[in-house]
């Protein structure tokens, strides 16, 4: 299913929202520019496993955050840059500006941090948005769940359009992430495995819930 747009407006503009698009695109042009030298960013700046587990130096802790910025190809940043569109614009405007920033890179590390802890000797560099994504999705769950989402579904051979609640849009996506993990975790502490990140899509959304909840102790009616 690919999300379309949600029927949900919003109160205030989302500049954050948008200007974190702007940056992962601009970030992503160029990587486009480096060409060989793009396998060295990534190294450099991508949350590598192995290394984070047996350092805590501040060049490797700050991977955590470079990471959330940099993307494998057209398909991984169109991706996450449109979940991000349809669904973090609503939680910035119920977040506020401020608050939204920490929340987004806050669901971001934790979920390379799930991801590190379930891929210790793991050596492959891991990039994306799409942990801080999760987090997002996971928020959104709890303060829209009937919002209705505009969705793309493959029916047969041709497309139909539809409109699904957010709350079983979202509990399907998180379910498939969860069922995707059993295919990959024979190769978790592999130093070589590739691939999606599943653990760490699964440790942002729940981490989006509990750090929404942090949010609303300080901030009565959030929700």
């Amino acid at each position: 299913m690919i999300p379309l747009k949600d029927e949900n407006p919003t109160r205030t503009f989302p500049f954050v929202t948008i200007s974190i698009i702007v940056i992962n695109a601009l970030v992503f042009l160029y990587e486009l520019s480096l060409g060989p030298g793009l396998e060295g960013l990534v190294k450099r700046f991508g949350v590598i496993p192995y290394e984070l587990s047996r350092s805590l130096g501040i060049a490797v802790l700050l991977t955590l955050f470079t990471s959330l910025f940099l993307h494998g190809d057209f398909f991984h940043i169109l991706g996450n840059m449109l979940y991000l569109w349809i669904f973090g614009n609503n939680i910035e405007d119920k977040l506020g500006h401020l608050r939204f920033i920490f929340f987004y890179i806050s669901c971001g590390i934790a979920a390379s941090l799930g991801h590190v802890l379930s891929s210790l000797n793991s050596q492959i560099p891991t990039i994306g948005a799409s942990g801080a994504i999760s987090g997002i999705l996971g928020a959104y769950l709890v303060l829209y769940p009937n919002a209705k989402i505009l969705t793309l579904v493959p029916l047969f051979y041709t497309f139909r359009i539809i409109r699904i609640n957010a709350k079983w849009f979202l509990l399907i996506w998180i379910i498939m992430q969860i069922f995707s993990t059993t295919a990959s975790v024979t190769y978790a502490n592999s130093s070589t495995s590739g691939g999606v990140a599943w653990f760490a899509h699964i440790t942002g959304f729940f981490a989006g819930i509990l750090f929404l909840f942090l949010l609303s102790a300080r901030r009565k009616n959030l929700v």
